[in-house]
């Protein structure tokens, strides 16, 4: 009955997190700006969970991981700017699958950091991957990639980048539970993105619409502080395969959406790339499942 629920709140929490990209269609904001606000809004509603479950923070292991903390909060916050970026140069369905190279990256970079050698299957997936990537980007085709599109291409990979730089950085954390993870990393991201916002995207006060209130206000409670009580409150029993498994409930959703709400275009080409890089990092995930089963349980989108 348990691992029933917690399946029910990893399915729902990954449905959530594969909406995101429609929102930030509809709200005519800098990335920055939505990225700092989603982060602050997020980090208050998951404060106001922890006091109101009676959870109690340790502050003792939070100090001994602040450091990689803070950088990794960092770079969640730029991971969004470049994330919203790519959803408005590029389709939401390729922004969301440039970003789900973060498995392939990871397996590259691994190498580096924790001295494992590529094995054969993480070459080829590797490689099937990058090809799915070709086959999405229109390289392959008649009319090849136009320039906005690359750009989206190259900030949703740059995103997947610095994500798996995240995923990389928590494998190095000592022990500390999720909660304490996420709230110090939300904090974090809003602080390092908030100089950014005043400096490269500030403006004259121009009005903002009610309707574009709301929709910042779904994203920093509903996407980031719901969708993230949802996904640590369902690792309780679930392997870390299980959890790769449903994960891919997020692509899914957003390439559907994309497709049905926004009327994006997906060719036989366009789905043959879905099918090559899904296929590969949900092979690459198998890799990590028992040897990280305790690690690779990072925050989603």
């Amino acid at each position: 009955m348990k691992k029933s629920k917690n399946l029910f709140f990893l399915s729902l929490s990954m449905f959530i997190f594969g909406t995101i990209g429609i929102f930030r269609r509809f709200i005519p904001l800098p990335s920055g700006r939505i990225a700092f606000l989603r982060g602050t809004i997020g980090l208050i509603f998951l404060l106001l969970l922890v006091f109101i479950t009676g959870k109690k923070l340790n502050l003792k292991n939070i100090k001994k991981n602040l450091v990689l903390l803070l950088v990794s909060g960092a770079f969640i916050g730029f991971n969004w700017i470049l994330l919203f970026e790519a959803y408005q140069y590029t389709t939401v369905a390729t922004a969301t699958l440039c970003y789900y190279m973060q498995p392939i990256f990871v397996l590259l970079i691994s190498p580096l950091v924790f001295r494992e050698k590529l094995s054969i299957k993480k070459i080829c997936c590797t490689v099937i991957a990058f090809m799915g990537m070709i086959l999405i980007s229109g390289v392959a085709g008649n009319g090849g990639v136009g320039f906005a599109e690359l750009k989206g291409i190259l900030f949703g990979l740059g995103a997947a980048l610095l994500y798996a730089a995240v995923v990389i950085m928590n494998k190095k954390l000592g022990e500390i539970s999720a909660y304490e993870k996420t709230i110090v990393q939300l904090g974090a991201s809003a602080l390092v993105v908030l100089p950014y916002t005043l400096l490269v995207e500030a403006k004259g006060q121009e009005a903002v619409a009610p309707l574009t209130v709301v929709m910042i206000f779904i994203v920093g409670i509903l996407h980031t502080g719901i969708a993230y009580a949802l996904y640590f409150g369902s690792m309780d029993g679930l392997n870390a395969q299980t959890i790769a498994i449903f994960s891919y409930i997020d692509p899914v959703i957003a390439i559907i959406l994309s497709a049905v709400i926004l009327k994006e275009p997906m060719g036989i080409i366009n789905l043959t790339g879905t099918v090559l890089v899904l296929g590969a990092t949900f092979v690459s995930e198998f890799e990590f499942g028992k040897r990280y089963a305790k690690t690779n349980k990072n925050i989603p989108e």
